[in-house]
C-alpha cells in the first residue's frame, strides 16, 4: 500500500510503526513541519504561510493556529496529488491541525487519527485546586480549545488511543470507532538490568543497589506533579538519609500554564523548599540521552510519577519495564495500569505525607517488593509490549481501515 503519515513532528508517536510499515513492503511517506523522519519513509517538510491575526479573540488564536497548519499541510497534500499520488490510507496526529482539510484533497482515502486527549473541564482542568480558576471562562476556553478537535472527529474513518481513559475523554458518539492500542514499549531494549553504573556531569556515581529515587518529566511542571515531589522531598530525604534523588526534566512547559513573570516552575518550587532540602543529595540532570534513561530506570529503587487526569508518560511504562518500583499517583491514567500492591503502588496525588513514606517503605524494604516488580514487568509484557503486541496490533488496524473497516 502507499501510506501517508502526518505529524507536525514526525515521527512522534509513529517511531516504530512508520519504520515496520516499511519493513512489511508498504510505501511509506510523511508529511511534517519540523519532524526529523524516519528510517525508509520519505519525509516532506512545509511550512505555514503565515503567523496568527494580531489581536485575534484568545479563545479563537488556538483554532486560527490550526487552521493555518492544516492550511499548509493540505497545500503541501495538493501538490503530491498534481504529481499523481494517492495514498491507501492516511494514518496521522489531528492534534495540531494539519489533518483538518485533507479530506478537500483525497474525498474517499480512507482515515486513520491517533487520538491522545480530548479536553474538558471535569478532567485535567481544574483538578489541582492550587491552580484552578473558577472563572467560567476558564471552562469556556477548554471548550473552545475542542473546535479542531470536534471537526476531525467528523473527518476520521476510525481512530486509536494508547489507553481506555484516554478513549473515555472523548464524545460518546465516536468512542465506536476508537480503537485502544497503546505506542508500544521496547521490553527488549528496557529490561532489568543489574551491576550497573552511572557518572553525573557533578562528578557523582550512581550504582546498582543505592537507594536511589528517579523522577522523570519531559517538563518540571504541576501537570507531572513536580510541586507535589518537590514539597514531599524533604520528608523523603529525613525518612532516608542515604537516598539520593534524580530530578529528569527541562525548564519549560509541556502542558498547562506557564509560570508566572517570565519564571520557571523548575525554580519557584525549587524555591520554595531550598532551606528545607539537603541539595547534595539531589541532582537536577535536565533532558538527557535514551540510553542514560534507561540506564536510570534499570537502577532505580524508587520511581516516583505523578500526573493530573491526563495523557499517560511513556516514561513510567518504561520503568514497570525495567522492574523499577513505580509509586504512582491514584489518577485514572495511572490506575488503568497499575494495580495498587500487585504491580506497584499508589498514593493520593496531593498526599505528600503519603507519597514520603511510600518512597521510604520501599527504600527501606525493598524485599518486600521482588514480586511486585516482577509483576510490573509482566504487566508491560502482556499489554503494552511494542513489538509483541503493539506493532502488531497497529499494523492491523491500518490494513482493516484501508479495506473499509471502521474499527
Amino acid at each position: 500500500m502507499d501510506i501517508l503519515f502526518i505529524h507536525q513532528n514526525f515521527s512522534g508517536q509513529f517511531k516504530s510503526l512508520a519504520p515496520a510499515l516499511v519493513q512489511s513492503g508498504h510505501r511509506v511517506r510523511a508529511l511534517t513541519i519540523n519532524g526529523a523522519g524516519a528510517p525508509g519513509v520519505e519525509t516532506i517538510r512545509y511550512s505555514p504561510r503565515r503567523g496568527t491575526t494580531p489581536n485575534i479573540h484568545a479563545w479563537a488564536s488556538d483554532f486560527e493556529t490550526k487552521i493555518i497548519r492544516g492550511e499548509a499541510c493540505a497545500a503541501e497534500a495538493s501538490r503530491l496529488k498534481a504529481e499523481g499520488y494517492r495514498p491507501d490510507v492516511i494514518v496521522g496526529h489531528p492534534g495540531w491541525g494539519e489533518m483538518l482539510f485533507l479530506r478537500d484533497i483525497w474525498p474517499t482515502t480512507p482515515q486513520l487519527h491517533f487520538l491522545e486527549f480530548y479536553y474538558a473541564s471535569n478532567s485535567d482542568v481544574g483538578f489541582d485546586p492550587e491552580f484552578a480558576d473558577p472563572n467560567w471562562r476558564s471552562q469556556a476556553r477548554v471548550r473552545a480549545k475542542n473546535a479542531s478537535g470536534l471537526l476531525n472527529l467528523e473527518q476520521m474513518d476510525a481512530a486509536y488511543s494508547p489507553t481506555n481513559w484516554q478513549r473515555s475523554s472523548y464524545p460518546a458518539f465516536a468512542q465506536s470507532r476508537i480503537n485502544v492500542i497503546h505506542d508500544g514499549i521496547d521490553t527488549d531494549m528496557m529490561v532489568p538490568k543489574s551491576g550497573l553504573s552511572l557518572t553525573l556531569s557533578s562528578g557523582r556515581e550512581l550504582r546498582s543497589g543505592m537507594k536511589l529515587v528517579t523522577f522523570v518529566n519531559r517538563n518540571l511542571e504541576p501537570y507531572r506533579g513536580y510541586h507535589v515531589f518537590m514539597r514531599a522531598l524533604a520528608n523523603m530525604q529525613h525518612m532516608v538519609p542515604d537516598a539520593f534523588f534524580v530530578v529528569v526534566g527541562g525548564d519549560g512547559v509541556s502542558y498547562g500554564a506557564k509560570a508566572p513573570d517570565g519564571q520557571s516552575w523548575k525554580h519557584i518550587f525549587l524555591d520554595e523548599v531550598r532551606e528545607r532540602v539537603d541539595l547534595a543529595r539531589v541532582a537536577f540532570v535536565g533532558s538527557i540521552p535514551y540510553d542514560v534513561f534507561q540506564c536510570l530506570m534499570q537502577m532505580s529503587a524508587a520511581h516516583v510519577y505523578l500526573t493530573y487526569p491526563f495523557v499517560l508518560s511513556w516514561s513510567m511504562l518504561e520503568a514497570m519495564a525495567c522492574g523499577a518500583p513505580v509509586i504512582g499517583s491514584a489518577t485514572p491514567p495511572v490506575q488503568e495500569v497499575i494495580e495498587h500492591g500487585r504491580n506497584g503502588l499508589l498514593v493520593d496525588f496531593f498526599d505528600r505525607q503519603g507519597l514520603a513514606e511510600t518512597v521510604a517503605n520501599v527504600l527501606n524494604n525493598p524485599h518486600q517488593y521482588v514480586d511486585m516488580r516482577l509483576q510490573a514487568r509482566q504487566t508491560i509484557l502482556d499489554k503494552y509490549d511494542l513489538n509483541r503486541v503493539c506493532l502488531p496490533r497497529q499494523m492491523d488496524l491500518i490494513q482493516r481501515v484501508a479495506n473499509g473497516s471502521t474499527i
